[in-house]
């Protein structure tokens, strides 16, 4: 494939002055999966498969460079990386532009990105939140029907579970003010290659901007597997998140279609002092006992809890408990 085939791509960063990170990928090839917004399911399947049409640059040497300091690593054998570091000097709440340099083996240059990374105010709190089946309608228990809703629609027909955004608006300026929201961090089993669909969901439909935290890529041949795997990668990358801002007070926002209340417990049984509320929607009648156990037993950490169908309920769970005005 040829050198001038090959792209980063950059996903928000987030972090503060004395803990940075910026995740990507780099490829020998991607598609181009230009979003045209129509409503036709040929235009929406070609688009999706388009996304996983692609060739990952394993072990592709990546240089990032912010603001003066160049940062060097390794892509992995999927051309996935990770850069983490501490600023030279004092990073400011707001959006910050981070750019990405890919060297072959032999130090020649193949690719180059620029990227943003958010740094978000001192507030007191901070948000987690799935996306599947809690903040869009998606199947995800049933693969038939999961697949329909993303293949089906584009990211500008995809349906958002009624008064969710509200909600989320409202968490957003919890305590806090408009200028200076607290930070969002949406974490899924999707995979990376759904990035730029998500995103342009959210903001369609507008949820607080905020950083995606996505699954392992996937290749086209896997598309049927799309979202059903990852779960104990979706806790590393929630305890990274935590880890990064130790003194924030987390709230969780999942549903109960796969594994989002068990992992919530697990990171509570850790992070407990951490943890404020979780809350998480009932779209699995048939897992509601097992649900409540683990709600009720986080009840007894002091950790509050919400179980509701329609994000009223949530709104209303809340405002009892002082979360929002």
């Amino acid at each position: 494939m040829a050198k001038k085939s090959a792209q980063v791509k950059i996903y928000h960063g987030y972090g503060h002055t004395h803990n940075l990170v910026v995740y990507g990928h780099v490829f020998r090839y991607r598609a181009k999966a230009e979003q045209r917004f129509r409503n036709s399911f040929w235009v929406n399947l070609w688009h999706v498969v388009r996304l996983f049409v692609l060739k990952p640059y394993p072990f592709a040497q990546v240089k990032l460079m912010f603001r003066g300091q160049h940062i060097a690593t390794k892509a992995a054998y999927d051309g996935f990386f990770k850069v983490e570091w501490e600023a030279q000097e004092n990073v400011e709440a707001g959006w910050h532009t981070v750019e990405v340099a890919a060297y072959d083996q032999s130090g020649e240059e193949i690719a180059r990105s620029s990227g943003t990374i958010y740094v978000p105010h001192i507030t007191q709190y901070a948000f987690i939140s799935d996306i599947d089946d809690t903040v869009m309608v998606s199947h995800s228990k049933t693969v038939a029907r999961r697949l329909r809703e993303l293949l089906l629609r584009n990211p500008r027909t995809r349906k958002t579970f009624q008064s969710t955004r509200y909600h989320y608006e409202l968490l957003a300026e919890a305590h806090t003010n408009a200028a200076q929201p607290n930070p969002f961090f949406y974490v899924s089993s999707s995979e990376w290659n759904l990035y730029d669909y998500l995103v342009e969901t959210f903001r369609f439909n507008g949820f607080p901007e905020g950083t995606f935290l996505l699954n392992q890529l996937k290749r086209w041949r896997d598309l049927l597997r799309t979202g059903k795997t990852g779960h104990e990668g979706k806790l590393l990358r929630i305890m990274r998140i935590i880890d990064a801002f130790p003194n924030q007070k987390f709230i969780f926002l999942g549903d109960n279609s796969q594994k989002d209340p068990e992992i919530y417990a697990k990171i509570a049984e850790k992070y407990g002092e951490n943890v404020v509320a979780v809350y998480i929607r009932n779209v699995r009648k048939s897992k509601l006992f097992e649900t409540k156990e683990i709600l009720n037993k986080l009840e007894e950490n002091k950790i509050s809890t919400c179980l509701f169908e329609h994000s009223e309920d949530a709104i209303a769970h809340s405002k009892k408990i002082g979360l929002i005005n």
